[in-house]
Formats: structure tokens, sequence, C-alpha cells
């Protein structure tokens, strides 16, 4: 079933719409909670709640790509679990780590206000112009650890390269995205 075909289903308001989401892109939204929450019960959840605010939120919304609108909510469900499992002195995975690497280079988001959305918007477009200029196994690299938050020695695996390597070219991006950013005049 395509994508446009799923979506239809959600704005008929049939049932099957989350059945066949759940077939099609159960194993992808799986695959980001598990890589945030390193828990498969805790992710499973976690999905099932993806196909809960996916049904809640189309329609109204006509997402243009399914794959990203659901990686997106999970993503977020997933850091959310994740950071109420941290309070509470729980949780283990990769998050930390990742949340520690990019301290480096970004601003702490959670405490914004909504007067601090022109710059967080900015700094988004900023991030996109620095991937944009960077080679497409750097941008893959970078896109799988700090967006999927996948560990260092599955990124080595999936690319043929040391751990090393991939630590290397993470932090050379780190330092080259906080030059783009200082150079922006985006202060952190």
């Amino acid at each position: 079933m395509t994508d446009q075909e799923i979506i239809e289903l959600y704005f008929a308001r049939s049932e099957s719409a989350i059945t066949e989401t759940a077939a099609k892109y159960g194993n992808y939204c799986i695959y980001i909670a598990m890589n945030i929450l390193y828990n498969r019960e805790d992710s499973e959840e976690c999905v099932n709640d993806t196909w809960m605010n996916t049904w809640n939120a189309i329609p109204p919304q006509r997402p243009c790509v399914l794959r990203t609108f659901l990686g997106k909510i999970t993503r977020n469900l997933a850091l959310n679990i994740y950071r109420k499992q941290t309070a509470a002195k729980r949780g283990n995975g990769e998050t930390a780590a990742v949340i520690e690497e990019l301290s480096e280079c970004l601003a702490d988001t959670k405490s914004a206000r909504p007067d601090d959305l022109p710059e967080l918007i900015t700094l988004t477009d900023c991030i996109n112009r620095f991937l944009e200029n960077q080679k497409p196994d750097q941008r893959k690299i970078f896109v799988r650890r700090y967006w999927y938050m996948s560990p260092v020695s599955e990124i080595a695996e999936e690319y043929g390269f040391t751990e090393s390597k991939v630590k290397m070219a993470l932090s050379r991006m780190r330092a080259a995205l906080l030059t783009t950013l200082e150079s922006e005049g985006i202060s952190l």
C-alpha cells in the first residue's frame, strides 16, 4: 500500500490505517525508539503511542513524507520517555552520550520560551545548510548519530569504517558546525 493510500485511510477514519502503517513502518519506528530507549518494552509502547498520535494528527495534517512524519513523532515520544526515565534515575543507551557530544555545539533548548522561536528556526536553518555542504557519507554519519542516535559501533559497521574513524569524523563535524554557527552569529 502506498503512503498516499494510507493517508487516505486516516482521512476516511478507517482503523485499517493504523494496521497498514504498523505493517509498513513498524520496524522503522521500533529502530528509532530502541536507539533512544534501549528497552524493547518501552520502545513498543512508544511506537503504539506513535500510532495513536498519528491517528490524532491525520487529519487535519497531511504529511508530505509519511515515513519522516512517523519518525519525528516516534523520536519525540522516545525522547520524552527518556527524559522521564532519567529524571527517575533510570535509563541507559546512547542518548546521554549523544546529548553530551552535542552540548559543545548547541545550547539547551529544553528551557526555550516562545520568544526564542526565531533563534531556534535560525539555528535549524544553519544546521541544515551545514549538512548540505557535507560529503554524503559524512552527512549520513552525522544524521545517524545525532538524529537516530545510533551507536558508533553500528555506524562504523554499516559504512565499513573503524569506530575511531567515525568518532573522528563526528568530532571534526561538531567542530566545523560550531565554527559555522559562530560565523553566522548564533551564540550558544
